[in-house]
């Protein structure tokens, strides 16, 4: 018995020794891994086009390292080159920064909207030092609109009397433009313009580092870090989801066409046709060529394949336009190039997001009727310049990030008071079989029409020379207003006194939603906000 207890003992003794061994064993494979990680860099090899490429751990896994921060000689990534990034990437390099700037497509592209740029925007691309990039691209002056409705029309000229003669609106082909402003950022010693895909935001512990990218051949994955990335790549964004709440409404659709050697009826003015169901915009934008653009409400057109936009633009959309624009307006359908592009509205939602910010497109958009957007964007690239100039180390991001979220406020009256306006309009320019919203769309061409202030104050905030919320506000219940007058006066009745309840609470409800989307607070009371006070991080000495 104590021989076979022996046995049993010295069994299980046995046991024990085997799996310590076998435990040591595996840690030990573990530990000799772990050290040619380290010892070759942390990398593994890969096959691109048949040959071996050595790639970093934080290539493979995802993650960024130290040494691949510190290794980087940017100050600033931007994502995106269009009139925002371009912009940007200037101002920031002429203030000393170096900027890194990645590109889907460098060549000149061909678009439908993003060529009319407001006074308002000319000022702020002055501002910039940009005002040299309208010339040398047949860009044309604007000098305010005409409106036309129902065989009426009246003109409305931008108050530009206290500006300098060059003060006025811009159109232009939008890729002849951004080519202009590339070059210019381009010129610059400290910018870094490269073509190629951003797939994706490189993080760290929650502090973006940098970005991931295809190079121009897109078969070949990179990297690039700067303590801070700047997100401007368009309405077609595939970054902003991780930086903003993207809250993305497509109201219409805009069929673009191009009238070829004919004259405006009102020289140097875009006109808008208030037509059925929907506005109709033409603007020139070269001195032999004038952009007509369709608005059709929905997420969707007529197929252009089978032809079913082409019929409707010569049965329904035709007969409302001004009939020295109609022969070449049958002439550009029948040519058959024609583009469409879906109106995107989205009001800025962001996350505070250490290391990174959105700007442009990406970041907050309005129904382009107006032509508000670029303005909207280099008002917001002043804006991000001073708060940036007086800092000369942009490593501390947590701080960083705090400080700049006074841009999100400091940007909201003038922004939201654009972006507003362009959604109301748009609502109350369309057409409709409401009798109270067909009033509000009749007593506002009445309104813009009779002239001084009734006229003035609305195309101030239009043009971006005067946007104000307060002045919006009282122009468009003015409107609301002058409506109810024209039902109640010489003889009120009844059906008349509710008809002008229904104008106003309808005129309430185009523009509140809009407004409580942009932030009242923020909107109307900016200075009520505590960001607003942010001053800049003092820079330690060591």
């Amino acid at each position: 018995m104590e021989l076979e207890r022996s046995y049993r003992e010295n069994d299980e003794y046995f046991l024990m020794f085997a799996a310590t061994l076998l435990f040591g064993f595996v840690l030990y494979l573990f530990t000799l891994r772990r050290r040619r990680e380290k010892k070759g860099g942390a990398g593994s090899m890969e096959i691109i086009n048949g040959a071996y490429k050595m790639t970093s751990s934080s290539e493979v896994n995802g993650h960024c390292t130290p040494e691949d921060i510190a290794g980087s000689s940017d100050d600033v990534i931007i994502v995106g080159a269009g009139v925002a990034g371009s912009a940007l990437a200037y101002t920031l390099a002429k203030d000393g920064r170096r900027v890194h700037v990645i590109e889907r497509d460098l060549t000149e592209q061909d678009r439908i909207v993003g060529e009319l740029l407001q006074p308002g925007g000319y000022l702020k691309l002055v501002e910039l030092g940009l005002e040299d990039c309208v010339n040398e691209i047949d860009a044309q002056r604007v000098f305010g609109y005409a409106l036309y409705m129902d065989g009426k029309n009246t003109r409305l000229s931008y108050p530009l009397e206290k500006f300098h003669a060059d003060v006025a609106g811009r159109s232009f082909h939008n890729g002849r433009f951004i080519q202009r402003m590339r070059e210019k950022a381009a010129s610059l010693p400290n910018v870094r313009m490269e073509q190629g895909t951003v797939t994706s935001l490189v993080e760290q512990k929650g502090t973006v580092k940098g970005v991931r990218y295809k190079t121009k051949n897109g078969q070949e994955m990179s990297a690039a870090y700067a303590p801070l990335t700047i997100v401007c790549d368009g309405c077609f964004s595939n970054l902003r989801h991780s930086l903003c709440n993207p809250k993305v409404d497509v109201p219409s659709c805009f069929v673009g066409l191009i009238l070829e050697n004919i004259d405006l009826p009102h020289i140097n003015h875009g006109h808008v046709i208030l037509a059925d169901p929907s506005p109709i915009l033409f603007y020139k934008i070269s001195s032999t060529e004038i952009r007509c653009l369709v608005d059709v409400p929905g997420q969707k057109v007529p197929s252009i394949a089978n032809g079913e936009l082409a019929h409707y633009l010569k049965t329904s959309v035709a007969p409302q336009i001004p009939p020295e624009l109609y022969k070449s307006f049958i002439a550009a359908i029948d040519k058959g190039k024609i583009k469409t592009m879906p109106n995107r509205s989205m009001p800025a939602d962001p996350y505070s997001t250490p290391g990174a910010l959105l700007l442009g497109d990406a970041f907050n958009m309005r129904h382009p009727l107006t032509g508000g957007g670029m303005t909207v964007a280099l008002s917001d690239i002043v804006l991000i310049r001073d708060l940036l100039r007086p800092l000369r180390d942009l490593h501390d991001s947590s701080t960083l990030c705090k400080y700049l979220e006074s841009f999100y406020t400091l940007r909201k009256p003038v922004a939201s008071t654009i972006n507003t306006l362009a959604g109301a309009l748009y609502k109350v320019f369309c057409a409709s079989p409401d009798k109270a919203r067909q009033e509000m769309r009749d007593a506002c061409f009445d309104y813009l029409s009779l002239g001084g202030i009734c006229s003035e104050g609305p195309i101030a905030l239009l043009s971006g020379l005067n946007p104000r919320p307060m002045s919006l506000f009282f122009h468009f219940f003015a409107v609301a207003i002058y409506g109810v007058g024209r039902l109640l006066i010489p003889f009120p009745s009844p059906r008349k006194m509710w008809l002008g309840a229904k104008l106003i609470s309808g005129a309430s409800g185009i523009i509140f939603p809009i407004i409580k989307s942009e932030g009242v607070r923020q909107m109307f009371f900016p200075a009520t906000v505590p960001a607003y006070y942010r001053a800049p991080p003092i820079t330690k000495k060591m």
